[in-house]
């Protein structure tokens, strides 16, 4: 009897304890965060495995972009006056554009036909200042210069530098203060790159006038020294297009061959940016871009903004890239 009384105290105990409402929370509570660490975990791990675009500077000489691993952009910003040589080669900063495999640059450095032309690239062959005229597109008499790093951040979705550039008039006193912010995005179908180029230009002094011609002035996309002059070809938004007579452009493309293969670069340009602008586009070398001519008065600051497309190969049937150029075309203006 003491015996039957024993196991079956036992056996109500076992079951009170199991059948415990604190001990069924408790085990639904410890099982739900084993559940969430195991979820976390996972899409940590897959996070982890995504590419994402990283910076790496090279002290006093250029920042890659990187995105998976790759070189995709690379900003030259190096200035060494110290010798003619020197002085010749970072004379201006510049944004070298890479091919896919992200082993060599697309665009033009210095050397080669027109030193000058260099990547992604902005400036004026006539600035006007205080009485006297500035060439700030072949950097006769003069440089532009990176100063400091505002903003360098790289994530998942993209990468962005902005540089603090000073313009240099006479005696390297500086006649026009750049905020220059590049940012670099991954593409949407055959588009491979996106790379969004603003300007901010403030005078230091008196009123700036901005002038030229379309050929020597404005912001441009010079690719290698080494195209296939031959296959060189220019797109527009229209078929009747004349683009030395025609104003206001809402892009302009161009493929051009290297090393046997064929790149296009869509040049786009925001509505808030100056009007008149003319689109220089029909040199078999490959440089092109948008001009304007400005005045900016004294203590204001005039603001551009331009997108690039980077594709791989032919230029695709304009509605396939239409999204990406109305998205920026559409975006909100930062004039400041």
């Amino acid at each position: 009897l003491r015996s039957q009384e024993f196991t079956q105290t036992k056996r109500e105990s076992a079951m009170t304890t199991r059948f415990s409402p604190g001990r069924q929370l408790l085990t639904l509570l410890i099982t739900g965060l084993s559940f969430v660490s195991l979820v976390c975990v996972t899409e940590f791990s897959i996070a982890a495995d995504e590419p994402r675009f990283s910076l790496d500077e090279h002290t006093g000489d250029c920042v890659d972009v990187n995105y998976g691993g790759k070189t995709v952009a690379r900003y030259c910003f190096a200035y060494q006056p110290d010798t003619p040589e020197s002085l010749h080669q970072t004379y201006k900063p510049y944004l070298h554009i890479f091919d896919a495999a992200g082993e060599k640059p697309i665009t033009k450095g210095a050397g080669g036909q027109y030193t000058h032309h260099r990547g992604i690239f902005i400036g004026w062959s006539k600035i006007r200042h205080e009485g006297n005229t500035y060439d700030r597109w072949h950097m006769r008499g003069g440089e532009i210069v990176h100063k400091e790093f505002l903003k360098e951040q790289a994530d998942s979705d993209h990468a962005t530098i902005t540089s603090r550039t000073e313009w240099h008039g006479k005696d390297r006193t500086s006649i026009l203060s750049e905020k220059r912010t590049m940012t670099v995005r991954k593409g949407v179908g055959p588009v491979r790159l996106i790379v969004d180029f603003q300007s901010e230009l403030t005078p230091t002094g008196s009123k700036v006038v901005l002038n030229g011609d379309p050929e020597h002035a404005g912001i441009q996309f010079r690719p290698s020294n080494n195209v296939d002059r031959k296959q060189t070809t220019f797109h527009f938004p229209s078929k009747d297009a004349n683009p030395k007579k025609d104003r206001d452009y809402p892009w302009v493309g161009e493929t051009f061959v290297l090393d046997g293969d064929k790149h296009t670069v869509l040049h786009v340009n925001h509505p808030s940016n100056p009007k008149e602008t003319i689109y220089s586009a029909y040199r078999d070398y490959g440089r092109f871009g948008a001009f304007f001519e400005t005045e900016i008065p004294a203590g204001e600051t005039l603001t551009v903004r331009y997108r690039f497309l980077i594709l791989k190969g032919e230029m695709p049937e304009t509605e396939v890239v239409t999204p990406l150029i109305e998205d920026f075309r559409e975006s909100e203006s930062h004039n400041g």
